[in-house]
């Protein structure tokens, strides 16, 4: 449990974000994917052009209580956070944002219905910037041998170009992720230019945002 990775813009932590780096907490904008609590697993046979298995799990998703502890550290300071509306929305948020994915499928389901959007809570002050709309679709390729999850070896990746969108209106400071998982955020802090602080749990994904960060470019067509 160790520094992992750093650079002009980047600095990675391998470990537990409430346990074995706590350097997160001194930035100055949270803005992170962390464990939904949905319990989230991908049965159906994940390929990437790095991982192979049956089924995917996300670390501590079985309830909201790693991102409201993260929360609770982080207080009344900005903060961009995903989440899922099968769950109660973090207390303090002021204005949540819709995530569309345009290209989700629905697979082997015959509902009526398919989940194509997440949610994203912003807390705090400060934001800036000329307004949006709440919903922010994104067109990338999602499943498949050359989908997001395929090229960057992580189950629930978001795209690099989303992230960018959200950090040009946070305040100004340094960004934390301790849910760093493949690394979009911090690669979309260091497109702009701005320091980012990130803790990612299991180090295989450690080594997926080195190798990505290290590249100094917008990688894989610009997702994460």
């Amino acid at each position: 449990m160790s520094l992992y990775y750093q650079d002009d813009y980047v600095t990675l932590f391998h470990g537990d974000c409430l346990k074995d780096h706590r350097e997160w907490i001194e930035a100055d904008v949270l803005v992170t994917d962390p464990p939904y609590g949905i319990d989230w697993a991908q049965n159906t046979m994940h390929y990437t052009r790095t991982v192979k298995a049956s089924k995917s799990v996300i670390a501590n998703d079985d309830n909201t209580d790693a991102r409201d502890d993260v929360l609770a550290s982080w207080g009344s300071r900005p903060a961009v956070v995903f989440g899922s509306w099968r769950k109660p929305r973090p207390v303090a948020t002021k204005q949540r944002l819709i995530w569309h994915k345009t290209k989700i499928n629905p697979g082997m389901s015959n509902a009526p219905w398919y989940s194509a959007d997440e949610e994203i809570y912003i807390l705090g002050k400060g934001f800036k910037g000329k307004p949006h709309q709440s919903v922010y679709p994104t067109y990338e390729a999602r499943g498949g041998s050359d989908g997001l999850s395929a090229v960057t070896g992580h189950p629930t990746p978001k795209p690099v170009p989303l992230m960018e969108m959200l950090i040009e209106k946070c305040p100004p400071g340094v960004i934390a992720d301790p849910f760093a998982g493949s690394g979009a955020t911090l690669i979309a802090a260091k497109n702009l230019k701005r320091k980012a602080i990130g803790v990612e749990l299991e180090e295989k994904y450690c080594e997926i945002i080195a190798k990505r960060c290290a590249q100094d470019v917008l990688d894989f067509g610009g997702v994460a």
